[in-house]
């Protein structure tokens, strides 16, 4: 059984793609990394995808897609972060009432750095395919002020990428996951 985390790799003509998506990318890649610095070894296989070709109609994520898609009963919940690294509110989450309640709970333990919300639904094209096929899915939400400051431009470098905020959403990305991979049951569908 796996839990997916993912960003995609998307730079875009002028800039470095450094916050669009490079920091998906990078906080799916640390949860994995603290997780394992941590020592912990969940129930579920916890995976990181790093799409490609996002910006190329998905390309990257439908080839997955089809390449996986024969074994979907297995996947616990694919995560994709695709709306910048800024400070965190909270998750977006596509799923059943029963699914959403045990989300709502796992958010309740980063009451600490007040990121507890859970959102209406899920954004991710890169998840798309499979929460259409009933799986669920979860999106970081953060603060997006300044997201079209940088977002494909020569701006996006990165020097837009704020650590203190990177390690917030970085948190989010590995309570989120490991807690959902260790639990005894698959979420709900």
């Amino acid at each position: 059984q796996i839990v997916l985390v993912s960003g995609h790799l998307d730079s875009w003509d002028v800039g470095q793609g450094a916050m669009d998506d490079g920091g998906g990318a990078f906080i799916s890649w640390e949860a994995l990394s603290l997780i394992k610095d941590l020592g912990l070894r969940p129930k579920r296989t916890l995976r990181l995808v790093l799409w490609t070709a996002e910006e190329q109609g998905g390309i990257g994520a439908e080839q997955y897609y089809q390449l996986h898609k024969e074994n979907i009963s297995n996947f616990d919940i694919v995560m994709e972060s695709d709306e910048g690294t800024f400070k965190p509110s909270g998750l977006g989450f596509t799923g059943n009432a029963k699914a959403r309640d045990i989300v709502k709970k796992i958010m309740t333990l980063l009451l600490p750095i007040n990121v507890t919300d859970v959102y209406d639904s899920a954004d991710g094209t890169d998840i798309d395919y499979w929460m259409r096929d009933g799986v669920p899915g979860a999106s970081l939400r953060d603060d997006p002020s300044k997201y079209f400051w940088f977002h494909h431009s020569q701006g996006d470098t990165m020097t837009v990428q704020d650590p203190n905020q990177m390690n917030l959403c970085a948190a989010v990305w590995t309570v989120v996951s490991y807690v959902i991979a260790d639990m005894e049951e698959m979420l709900p569908r």
